[in-house]
């Protein structure tokens, strides 16, 4: 099934639900952990009808969704093929349908709250490094690769961050104290990365740079250390 581009998800207009990273994220709030089960369950036999279900995690006060496809198809731009995690078709047909149950359960929905992380990794070599980080993160060399055409670190049941390589240059000899190639990708919901950020500033930390904003906004601690505040403006609803 073809994955879906951000306009077509916007378009979908699911407004319990918000295009993080890879997926589709949701919460909602529960009166209690019986609740929550009760939910699940039901959510779990409409997955059950098209063999499809979400990620689901249940805490005080809440149910954490992710719906992603493992068997997405993306092309590139010569039209090669590469099965790829993303959202497709039936994710956004599930979620309608989850956002149906919730309802029925009496369940509100908190979009606004929802978050995932992902590392990313400068460097020259993400072929040669990979490996290590596989074998480390997840304990599978198969976890190189898994659901990218890149050599993205996922681990197949969500255990931990996905960890993704971006380009870089090798540390010169001449570099005493190299610069940071680890940092963090926090992705929030289009609605509260203004206030995301604003909290970061307030604690102490400065904006270095704001050139991709909305989209990516990169925010430095007074050590120096910088984390990305992501959003996926093409899957937000526009007006």
């Amino acid at each position: 099934m073809d994955m879906l581009r951000g306009p077509q998800i916007a378009a979908a207009d699911l407004t319990d639900w918000r295009k993080l990273a890879q997926g589709l994220h949701a919460r909602y709030l529960v009166d209690d952990f019986a609740a929550g089960a009760r939910f699940v369950v039901a959510v779990g036999e409409a997955g059950d009808a098209i063999g499809h279900h979400p990620r689901v995690s249940i805490g005080t006060g809440y149910v954490d969704l992710e719906l992603v496809s493992d068997d997405a198809i993306y092309r590139d731009d010569e039209g090669t093929e590469y099965v790829v995690e993303w959202v497709t078709q039936q994710d956004v047909d599930l979620a309608r349908r989850i956002s149906g149950i919730a309802a029925d359960h009496g369940l509100t929905a908190d979009p606004a709250s929802v978050s995932e992380i992902e590392l990313g990794l400068d460097t020259a070599r993400s072929a040669t490094i990979a490996p290590v980080w596989a074998a480390l993160l997840t304990g599978s060399a198969e976890s190189q690769g898994r659901g990218s055409p890149s050599d993205e670190v996922r681990d197949a049941t969500g255990r931990v961050p996905n960890l993704w390589f971006g380009d870089d240059d090798e540390h010169g000899a001449e570099q005493a104290t190299p610069r940071q190639r680890f940092h963090l990708e926090v992705y929030v919901a289009p609605e509260v990365a203004e206030q995301r950020i604003a909290a970061a500033l307030a604690a102490g930390g400065t904006v270095v740079d704001d050139s991709e904003a909305p989209g990516l906004t990169v925010i430095a601690d007074q050590d120096g250390n910088t984390g990305v505040v992501c959003v996926d403006v093409s899957a937000a609803k526009q007006g």
